[in-house]
């Protein structure tokens, strides 16, 4: 029979390997977000504002980085809801008010991962059809405009994903003060960018302020996550 002694080790064990493998999570996440972005820099992707003849040529002569950036999103979707499934489960056992606001995170996480995926569908759709095409057609630039309007509607997600983590890591002690204000500003900043997600989509310069915001979560994300890990 187990000691009372070993009985009570077992689960504190257990959360402390469950909490690495979040924190694990979160740092993976973040490294091959910024890596998908560092490769799109590289080979100078357009943007939405962009004529769709750069588009075309784009995708027509990057195919093989698109592949790649695929392969990333393909890889860092799965730990994004192990991050957000396995924060609600360490916040659920500590208790209190962190539950909630963990529970909004992960359908908040949930939905930003359906339209994530929506984002590269169309994405590998763009470059699979850039290869055979003379020049833009309007399905092409349809496609294009979901692809955009997708990217649009990810940011409020993102943010509020970002908020919903951020309250529920500091309400049950995860993370210090100051963390909670580099998490809170920047999913207010997603938030702020997402009321303008048709212009966004259309190449408004308000895209910077979403991508302001996303490169502070994602800071926030690799501090949690080593702090997660050391845990």
């Amino acid at each position: 029979m187990r000691s009372p002694r070993s009985t009570a080790t077992t689960p504190a064990r257990s959360g402390i390997v469950q909490g690495r493998l979040v924190g694990v999570a979160a740092i993976a996440f973040a490294v091959l977000v910024v890596t998908e972005n560092v490769m799109f820099a590289v080979t100078d992707a357009p943007s939405y504002g962009d004529p769709i003849d750069e588009v075309l040529t784009y995708y027509a002569t990057n195919r093989d980085t698109v592949a790649v950036i695929s392969g990333l999103v393909a890889i860092y979707l799965p730990l994004l809801l192990v991050f957000v499934t396995g924060l609600h489960s360490s916040v659920q056992r500590r208790g209190g008010s962190g539950t909630v606001w963990s529970r909004l995170a992960v359908a908040a996480g949930a939905t930003l991962a359906a339209i994530l995926v929506l984002f590269n569908v169309t994405q590998i759709g763009i470059a699979l059809s850039a290869g055979g095409l003379d020049e833009p057609t309007p399905a092409f630039e349809l496609v294009w405009q979901i692809h955009a309007a997708a990217f649009g509607l990810a940011l409020p997600m993102i943010g509020t994903t970002c908020i919903g983590v951020t309250l529920a890591a500091h309400a049950s002690g995860l993370t210090p003060a100051w963390q909670s204000v580099l998490g809170l500003v920047s999913g207010s900043l997603l938030l702020a960018a997402g009321l303008g997600n048709l212009a966004i989509a259309d190449g408004s310069a308000l895209i910077f302020v979403g991508l302001l915001g996303f490169a502070a979560w994602l800071v926030w994300m690799l501090i949690t996550g080593v702090r997660l890990v050391r845990s």
